[in-house]
């Protein structure tokens, strides 16, 4: 499979060390790379990227502001981000809209090649999901250890209803608590990779055993309607929508 990527940089040094290390991947196409904000938007438009390295800062629309707009833009079709910055505190920032990564200047091979396994991992994941393969709704782990900033939960897959990012923490709903986790949503999907949970949505990971209805929209998205005791709705991207009524008839 091969790695569509585009590059948002401003800075040409950096943009040349990150063409140099991203050209040793035997497995990438190298799409036109952008130098600002709004030239990137135009370009992911152009182009439909995999996967896109940007610039926490960048002139205008920063690198930030540009992956906010092209995630709501995609509707389910969201590229994977790898931010790029010289400032460690701005990593918060990354994981706010679940970037993939983070990488540091000057870049570290070893670290860039880790970025390089998580991104092929989470392709590879969505490519097999695409595949239509046979959903059985088990977990592929019976508990789940969580931590909460003040210690380690316990946690069973079954127990869990949803998940959804909330003030740089990640809120885990069961049937009764909500557990408030320093892990992203992605790093829980991760964890749970089976076909038990169903990403509804960029910002919401949802157990499908706990699903009581799903209610058409518009537009083709839907939402669904949880059987906990609030019959919590979860709005449904309609890429997403399509995909969970072929599972629902299969």
């Amino acid at each position: 499979m091969k790695i569509r990527i585009m590059i948002a940089e401003d800075e040409i040094m950096a943009r040349k060390e990150l063409l140099y290390l991203l050209k040793e991947e035997k497995d990438i196409i190298l799409l036109p790379h952008a130098e600002a904000g709004e030239q990137l938007i135009e370009l992911y438009t152009e182009h439909q990227p995999d996967v896109i390295f940007l610039d926490v800062e960048m002139p205008g629309v920063t690198g930030v502001e540009a992956a906010k707009y092209i995630s709501d833009l995609s509707a389910g079709h969201s590229p994977l981000f790898v931010f790029t910055t010289a400032y460690d505190e701005y990593a918060l920032d990354a994981f706010e809209i679940e970037a993939v990564d983070y990488l540091l200047k000057p870049y570290d091979e070893i670290r860039f090649r880790k970025t390089m396994k998580r991104i092929r991992k989470i392709l590879t994941s969505r490519a097999n999901g695409r595949q239509g393969k046979e959903v059985i709704l088990k977990p592929t782990t019976s508990k789940l250890l969580v931590d909460d900033g003040e210690r380690m939960v316990v946690l069973s897959p079954e127990s869990i209803y949803y998940a959804v990012p909330s003030n740089r923490l990640l809120e885990i709903h069961t049937e009764d608590k909500v557990i408030m986790s320093r892990m992203t949503l992605q790093e829980l999907e991760d964890k749970l990779s089976g076909d038990m949970f169903f990403r509804a949505h960029r910002s919401y990971l949802v157990n499908l055993n706990h699903i009581l209805e799903i209610t058409p929209w518009f537009n083709g998205t839907s939402n669904i309607t949880l059987k906990d005791k609030e019959n919590t709705k979860i709005p449904v991207s309609r890429s997403a929508s399509k995909t969970i009524l072929q599972t629902f008839r299969r």
